[in-house]
């Protein structure tokens, strides 16, 4: 099965949407600056098509806001209804959107990670730490053993018996 495109300017589109109607009643500045400031390196992963360095850090990004997201519902939900009028339409409509965001993020990290993919990027994310591979073209056999001059006289001794200076 063909997985659809979707485009990476689509994405950033919803996301600054339902981030400015999720930040509008309830939720501290510090959800704003979090998601506004992922959005920004989606912006760089829009203008620059080749790089992949921009897509992989809005993915990583995007992932980060996910449990930011959901560390701010919990902190800063209201728990009673004493204090924030639950009729309120704009809390309501606010906690919506920021709820709806957060949902479609998990699709949006899935397309993103295509969109890596298609730009060159690993299969597996790769952080620079080493790793074991089962790459076994570099290894040599030791069943057999090549004769070199270096290993046939390997203390580098002289062979007539003569005591030398020796390099080591």
């Amino acid at each position: 099965m063909e997985i659809p495109a979707i485009n990476l300017k689509a994405i950033v589109l919803a996301h600054w949407l339902l981030t400015i109607w999720g930040s509008m009643a309830w939720l501290p500045s510090s959800y704003s600056w979090g998601n506004f400031s992922i959005l920004v390196i989606g912006v760089w992963a829009i203008a620059q098509r080749d790089s992949i360095d921009a897509v992989l850090m809005f993915l990583m990004g995007m992932l980060l806001t996910i449990l930011t997201d959901i560390i701010h519902f919990s902190v800063y939900y209201p728990t009673n209804d004493l204090s924030l009028d639950r009729g309120n339409n704009v809390f309501r409509f606010s906690a919506g959107m920021a709820i709806l965001s957060l949902l479609i993020k998990p699709v949006s990290c899935f397309f993103v990670y295509q969109m890596y993919r298609e730009r060159g990027g690993d299969y597996n994310v790769n952080f620079g730490f080493p790793s074991v591979t089962r790459n076994r073209e570099a290894y040599q056999s030791i069943d057999q053993q090549e004769e070199s001059s270096g290993q046939a006289n390997p203390f580098n001794q002289q062979q007539d018996g003569k005591s030398g200076a020796r390099s080591y």
